[in-house]
């Protein structure tokens, strides 16, 4: 198992993609910077036409910046084409040859950079291993399922050695419980081969699954770059909260700022703590964000925070969705996970108060 380095695999500077001229122009990446390091599953995410394929082919080659530079361990790859770069790329289709068997497609790529036929065999060999097809070796990919085409498609991008792995949307074809595991065999395989890997998707949950870092996009431009946890529980502005699962969105005024942390008065006239984004300092009216899996029903002895009326209970099996509304007209969801005894207690029409931990608040940069 390989850890990740702090030396840089890719760096983006300043890159940015125009297409068009005059009035038909469109900006489909404006002034990324980034840096992915090595070893490192590393995620863009964001939904469609945010950019995110964009960048991932300029990092393969298959197109090519308006400005900027991308490097790959400090050398400057941009103005190289995709045949010269240490990179391989996995697509959405497969592109798997239908011909040839699993072992002869994992090939290929090796075939045709002339390598001797015993290192292509033992590189076959080890990719089978890798990716847990070995008793399908001499299968035709037709006769494979979607889950295991998969698996050839990614040890025939990975038989080359590439120093980075492009990976884009690969899962979006397979069924919910196949992507799920084909989500964790990724992750597998990124550890054990200590290879880079760049995954682009759409889907909030498969980036938190997966990545050691994400980056949300939206319009061409980096909206935060983090942990999964920094992005899910303290996202930085309203785009990445709202984008990144449930979320609700209060009000409120800033009282004092001490090191860390703010103290709020919300339209309830509550008082709380909340964190925010790094280099922020907030003051005036600002919006906070509470998850709804941080937020509980009051008990009859509590003192509650909040406090409204019951409007829908959404059972979901393995957890229990309460849809509240609040004094000042304001809709928040509580997220209750499910006990095996059944019912949660709660019904529509209900006059509940809601209860905060002091750590569940995050004030929004915007």
């Amino acid at each position: 198992m390989s850890s990740i380095s702090q030396k840089a695999a890719i760096e983006i500077r300043g890159v940015s993609r125009v297409y068009g001229s005059g009035g038909g122009k469109v900006t489909a990446l404006d002034g990324i910077n980034l840096t992915i390091r090595e070893n490192e599953f590393f995620t863009l995410l964001g939904p469609s036409g945010c950019g995110k394929t964009t960048l991932l082919r300029l990092i393969a080659g298959f197109d090519f910046p308006t400005t900027g530079e991308i490097l790959l361990y400090g050398e400057d790859i941009a103005p190289l084409p995709p045949f010269k770069r240490p990179v391989n790329t996995v697509f959405q289709s497969y592109a798997l040859f239908p011909h040839m068997t699993v072992a002869e497609n994992i090939g290929f790529g090796l075939k045709m950079l002339g390598k001797p036929a015993a290192e292509v065999k033992a590189r076959v060999d080890e990719m089978l291993e890798l990716v847990h097809m070995v008793p399908m070796r001499d299968r035709q990919v037709s006769q494979i399922s979607g889950g295991q085409q998969q698996r050839v498609a990614l040890a025939r991008a990975l038989a080359p050695k590439p120093k980075v792995l492009l990976l884009d949307e690969p899962l979006s074809a397979l069924d919910y419980k196949l992507r799920k595991e084909m989500q964790i065999e990724l992750k597998r395989v990124q550890a054990e081969t200590g290879i880079t890997f760049i995954f682009v998707t759409h889907d909030q949950e498969e980036a938190l699954t997966m990545s050691d870092r994400i980056a949300v996009m939206s319009t061409g431009s980096l909206r935060q770059v983090g942990s999964p946890w920094d992005i899910y529980d303290r996202p930085a502005e309203r785009f990445v909260a709202d984008f990144i699962g449930e979320t609700n969105f209060l009000e409120a005024d800033v009282l004092s700022v001490e090191g860390e942390r703010a103290r709020v008065r919300l339209a309830s006239g509550a008082e709380i703590p909340a964190t925010f984004p790094d280099q922020t300092t907030p003051s005036g009216k600002v919006t906070v964000v509470i998850r709804p899996e941080h937020a509980r029903i009051a008990g009859p002895e509590q003192a509650s925070v909040l406090s409204g009326t019951v409007e829908t209970v959404v059972y979901l099996g393995t957890d229990t969705h309460i849809h509240i509304r609040l004094g000042d007209g304001a809709l928040f969801t509580i997220r209750q996970q499910n006990a095996r005894s059944g019912h949660c207690g709660i019904s529509e029409g209900d006059t509940v108060g809601i209860e905060l931990s002091d750590d569940v608040a995050q004030i929004l940069r915007d």
